[in-house]
């Protein structure tokens, strides 16, 4: 076989992800807000909801798995938090990954926050800390190539094995 460059391969098409990615599509309002005030309907993402934060699955993952923990209020820095709802928030952090540790027996995670648009926030108005699973070897060659991660499981595959697991912390946050 003679060699051919470049090479040709096998590729995965995600066009839904098109303008998205390319930032095409300027988003009106907070898209988080969005849900709150229940215009949009992320009902297969939220995991759960509390008084002053959220947990959802990010919409455009990481890794599977990859959890968004968010102050139900639109607020941009992390300095203009209440103390009530900083610490609600890590609370949620800290359940949220101990449910995906339990949930995905992942061998290690990632967690941070892009604070601010030069810091890589892709909605720098309202913050947010992500979460994301990590398993030995589960970097792969596709975001290099194509853009594209390869991910085992859909959104709505996620969402179920999760869900019954943030049901059952809420219960015992009602205590």
């Amino acid at each position: 076989m003679k060699d051919v460059w470049p090479l040709e391969r096998d590729f995965f098409e995600r066009p839904d992800r098109y303008r998205y990615v390319r930032k095409i599509d300027k988003p009106r309002a907070c898209v988080f807000c969005a849900e709150e005030r229940g215009r949009i309907s992320f009902s297969t993402l939220v995991l759960a909801k509390t008084e002053h934060a959220m947990v959802v699955l990010n919409k455009y993952p990481y890794n599977t798995g990859h959890l968004l923990i968010l102050p139900r209020r639109h607020v941009a820095h992390m300095w203009d938090l209440t103390a009530e709802e900083l610490h609600e928030m890590s609370l949620w952090l800290q359940a949220s990954m101990r449910i995906v540790d339990r949930v995905y027996s992942c061998t290690g995670m990632n967690m941070g926050m892009n604070h601010g648009k030069v810091a890589g926030a892709g909605i720098p108005d309202h913050l947010h800390w992500h979460v994301v699973p990590r398993w030995l070897g589960d970097t792969n060659f596709f975001p290099l190539l194509a853009q594209t991660k390869a991910l085992p499981e859909t959104l709505k595959q996620s969402y179920d094995r999760l869900k019954g697991a943030f049901k059952q912390e809420m219960k015992t946050w009602k205590k």
